[in-house]
């Protein structure tokens, strides 16, 4: 996704050579589809969405490349802290980047 021409901010970066991104409407509606794919009971949709949120906004620093490829690799490869807590920081970032139109 290109900049917002409305946000302020799109980026965030992680200390870990790591950097979240603002997404487009389109990229949500997929992870949202691709989360429902995943959960196999209501109690999961929740971690799933996160997880497959995070594939498409966590990127590397140095080139913009996903760190992971889709919503089971970040559930096979994060701790539902660490999903917690980077979707979280997402969150942040949507709130603030938010011109309130």
């Amino acid at each position: 996704m290109e900049a917002s021409i409305l946000a302020r901010r799109d980026r965030l970066t992680l200390d870990n050579g790591m950097q979240l991104r603002l997404l487009s409407a389109l990229e949500v509606l997929q992870a949202r589809r691709e989360a429902e794919g995943l959960a196999q009971a209501p109690r999961e949709r929740a971690l799933c969405s996160n997880a497959c949120l995070l594939a498409r906004a966590l990127e590397r620093t140095e080139n913009h490349t996903p760190v992971f490829p889709d919503g089971q690799s970040v559930l096979a490869g994060l701790t539902v802290e660490e999903i917690g807590a980077l979707a979280a920081r997402w969150a942040q970032l949507r709130r603030r980047s938010d011109p309130g139109l």
